[in-house]
């Protein structure tokens, strides 16, 4: 059965919301790849070896831009975006339906987010991950999840 969408006043700006997602990895990926070349970590390889981390500072850098590092700083920044938005975006759309400048809110919010995250964490110092805009982003990220709950419950208890 066929139905019809009416998008709420203020749907537009989630596009830009949106959009800012795709700038923040776009911006970790050429983060990537400038410390892959200053690391001579080539391709394919995924990440520099324990050996060259320790050997290497530039290494250990391209680690944190990268997706794996040692277990003591836990995932790249690049890669825990990546985990993200799988989580974010459909809360964050499903959330647009009805309050669509919440969703894009917490979108920018999250993305604006993983700039200081993504500067503390490239430093190597693990305390720097974590203060630099992880607890700001898990806010927004959480906000979407809960509000994202919400709509999807009032839309299909039809409240």
């Amino acid at each position: 059965m066929p139905f019809t969408l009416v998008l709420p006043d203020g749907f537009q700006y989630v596009g830009i919301g949106l959009i800012s997602t795709g700038w923040v990895l776009m911006g970790q990926v050429l983060l990537v790849g400038k410390h892959r070349k200053r690391s001579g970590i080539p391709y394919p390889r995924l990440y520099a070896e324990k050996s060259e981390q320790e050997a290497s500072r530039e290494a250990l850098i391209f680690n944190c831009a990268q997706r794996l590092q040692s277990s003591a700083l836990g995932r790249g920044c690049h890669q825990n975006s990546l985990e993200a938005l799988p989580l974010l975006l459909p809360a964050a759309l499903v959330t647009a339906l009805k309050y669509p400048l919440v969703s894009a809110v917490g979108l920018v919010a999250w993305s604006l987010s993983r700039i200081p995250y993504t500067i503390g964490y490239m430093s190597g110092d693990v305390d720097k991950r974590t203060s630099n805009g992880s607890a700001f982003g898990s806010i927004a990220k959480m906000a979407l999840l809960l509000t994202g709950t919400y709509v999807a419950a009032s839309m299909a208890l039809d409240l």
